[in-house]
């Protein structure tokens, strides 16, 4: 009975998910948008965060995952874990704090593209250092049994070192998101860590200082490939 307990336990945690909540307000206007101006429209308010989104993406494929993060102590914050839960992800490990999720905003044009408003792009990081003492507490149970890890590299240094060498311990792959570029190139040396570096073609481009913008998928998979290797 207890081994068939810890195999129940070892199915629901899954890949584990580490990141950070955020709130994503989109404002879209009701007709032509006007830079600078007074724009009537709609307002949307959406759970958002590239690993939330991530874990809730894995969860629709039915992979059972595990989320660690954190939530606001609000009506808000219990929606992004109830709507997690309705999900069948395992949120046994997502902690309620002050300031606990961020906030992102942006407005968009009349075809829904995001860059006639670059400069109403705005984004409030959460403090997610809780999440350093939550893996000290419980990092073996969360890691031990786990399928594999998906790591949001720009999360606290603290946190990203102790997940790696959770990794380490217990042998899993980890596949690095990232939602703040420029936090992730300073972090390079964590690149050399994991199995896999999951981003698009601009994050790329300025992870290795190179334009892809003009080149195929097949080319590109041949280019990244090659500066991989020398970048070791």
């Amino acid at each position: 009975m207890e081994a068939e307990t810890n195999e129940t336990e070892r199915r629901e945690m899954g890949i584990v998910v580490l990141g950070a909540v955020f709130v994503d307000i989109k404002g879209y206007p009701l007709s032509t948008y006007i830079p600078g101006g007074r724009n009537a429209g709609r307002i949307e308010q959406v759970h958002g965060g590239v690993s939330r989104n991530v874990v809730e993406d894995i969860a629709n494929v039915e992979l059972r995952p595990t989320f660690v993060g954190l939530v606001d102590d609000t009506g808000m914050g219990q929606d992004v874990i109830d709507k997690l839960d309705n999900h069948k992800v395992n949120t046994r490990y997502i902690q309620k704090v002050p300031d606990g999720m961020g906030t992102w905003l942006a407005i968009f044009d009349n075809d829904g593209d995001k860059t006639a408003a670059k400069f109403s792009d705005i984004a409030k990081r959460p403090d997610t250092t809780p999440l350093t003492g939550l893996l000290q507490e419980q990092g073996d149970a969360i890691f031990a049994d786990c399928d594999s890890i998906a790591l949001e590299l720009d999360l606290e240094k603290e946190t990203v070192k102790q997940t790696l060498r959770y990794a380490k311990k217990y042998g899993k792959k980890v596949f690095a998101v990232v939602s703040n570029m420029s936090i992730a190139m300073e972090r390079r040396d964590y690149l050399q860590q994991i199995d896999c570096f999951v981003c698009n073609q601009q994050e790329a481009g300025l992870l290795f200082s190179d334009d892809y913008e003009h080149l195929a998928p097949s080319q590109m998979a041949q280019v990244l490939a090659r500066n991989v290797h020398s970048a070791n």
